[in-house]
């Protein structure tokens, strides 16, 4: 009695009551519990790389990430058009398996056949979601999210800047990386930008698959140096913070960390200017009074994405979004002026010239009261660059005065404006030697004397005081050196 029940302690565990990851099925035997080994199908051509386990179930499909297959496993299925109504739910399913089936596109050559079959059936897939032609069942649309994820979430290959010891590269200048599996991926963002603005989406039930992970990990590929890829992700994260009202918080609070990250951190972000785009379509639908939360952001992150070196890059969207603030309101011109003249370029005057063509469009919509906070620093600062030997600096300074509002403006605080910006014209018309500068500041003090002939003398007349007193002290000066080289020889 004793030796047979070692015996049965003892008895081999048979192959097909392992699971797929080694592991004996539960107590109870083979037949005991919910499992059914029948169902279990194990892909043993890809084991090199990742076992992949599929339940074949109509009821509770799952959809697993697959290895690129051997030659032969992929089949093709037939089309929608071609099985019954009753059927398509299912192959719908099977078509998305295939799907998830990675390929290797550096090798243009190998596996052609399948990677041409996974193309085909994506293609079916968006002509299916887009056509409408059948609702999508709850389960499929869980597996179709799933299968997009195994497509598109991935790590993005370093950057063509990085690891190369070089520093400050000119990112217009490099050719962009295009990713190589695009054929494919290009699809699958077509399959999803279709699925997120199809009328059957139930946004209740998608919600629960495109959920804030899912948000996030799109938000991290806008890093992705392909810029069709950027493209497709803007307009698809657009379409989502339409769609779904619960992720809108959060995804501008997405976007705000990788702001941070850009502008304390690294200062390398290939899809700051795709953010941006979609920033500026947000704030325009900004409800008023505007909330305290819009305010900080702009405060916080948008102004100090000034900072960066590559700002030209992504300055025309910067551009729109905070115009966009100061059009919803007016008051906030100051904030936003008093934030480019705290990162104004010191060296940099291409820089410059792009600061000065947004304070002209800032300053179209600031009102008297505002534009009264800050116009001494602002005139000081457009003093000097009056005075900037770059002549593309200088001649972007005198074209403000091309505009009418702007010109408006300066004729209501004239009083306080002529004494800060008269010396600088003055240097220009004595000193300048761009004579297209000259001639631009010539007409600037013509318009200043028409305005206020009397300011303008009076201008006039403190500037030739400054100057003979500036001319007295360099003869001073000269003297007193001249009295020191006479002492010095003398000592001798």
């Amino acid at each position: 009695m004793l030796k047979n029940i070692i015996k049965r302690g003892h008895k081999k565990v048979l192959k097909s009551e392992v699971s797929d990851f080694g592991h004996a099925p539960p107590a109870g035997g083979r037949n005991s519990g919910n499992v059914s080994t029948s169902d279990v199908v194990v892909n043993h051509a890809s084991r090199g790389n990742m076992v992949t386990n599929s339940i074949q179930s109509q009821q509770t499909p799952s959809v697993m990430t697959s290895a690129a297959p051997a030659s032969g496993n992929i089949e093709n299925l037939p089309l929608f058009r071609d099985v019954q109504i009753s059927e398509r739910q299912v192959l719908f399913f099977r078509k998305l398996q295939i799907c998830c089936f990675q390929f290797d596109f550096t090798d243009t050559m190998k596996l052609v056949r399948e990677k041409e079959i996974k193309r085909h059936t994506l293609v079916e897939l968006v002509d299916y979601v887009q056509s409408g032609a059948g609702k999508i069942s709850e389960s499929n649309q869980e597996e179709m999210v799933k299968m997009i994820s195994v497509n598109i979430f991935r790590c993005l290959p370093p950057a063509s800047h990085e690891n190369t010891g070089s520093e400050n590269v000119e990112q217009e200048e490099d050719e962009p990386c295009l990713e190589p599996s695009w054929p494919h991926l290009q699809l699958v963002y077509e399959l999803l930008l279709r699925y997120v603005v199809s009328s059957d989406t139930d946004t209740k039930l998608a919600k629960r698959f495109i959920d804030h992970s899912f948000v996030l990990k799109l938000l991290d590929l806008f890093d992705s140096e392909d810029p069709r890829e950027r493209e497709y992700l803007k307009t698809i994260l657009h379409r989502v913070y339409g769609k779904f009202m619960v992720h809108r918080p959060f995804i501008r609070k997405g976007i705000n960390n990788i702001f941070y990250r850009f502008i304390y951190e690294t200062e390398r972000h290939s899809g700051i200017g795709e953010l941006l785009e979609i920033l500026g379509s947000i704030i325009n639908g900004f409800a008023l009074p505007m909330k305290e939360e819009h305010k900080l952001f702009l405060v916080r992150a948008l102004i100090p994405l000034h900072k960066p070196k590559s700002v030209a890059m992504y300055h025309q969207q910067l551009s729109y979004c905070i115009v966009q603030f100061v059009e919803k309101d007016y008051k906030l011109s100051d904030t936003v002026i008093r934030g480019l003249l705290k990162y104004w370029p010191v060296t940099n005057c291409q820089k410059e010239v792009l600061f000065l063509q947004e304070l002209e469009e800032v300053l179209e919509t600031t009102q008297a009261a505002e534009f009264q906070r800050c116009m001494v620093p602002l005139f000081r600062q457009i003093a000097r660059c009056l005075n900037s030997p770059h002549f593309q600096v200088a001649e972007r300074a005198l074209f403000l005065w091309n505009n009418e509002h702007i010109v408006g403006l300066i004729a209501q605080n004239r009083n306080v404006i002529f004494p800060i910006i008269f010396d600088a014209l003055q240097k220009n018309i004595d000193n300048h030697w761009n004579q297209a500068i000259h001639g631009l500041t010539v007409n600037v003090r013509k318009m200043f004397m028409e305005m206020d002939a009397d300011l303008f003398d009076e201008c006039q007349r403190q500037y030739s005081e400054k100057a003979a007193r500036a001319t007295e002290l360099e003869e001073q000066r000269e003297l007193r050196w001249q009295r020191l080289a006479a002492a010095a020889t003398q000592g001798r």
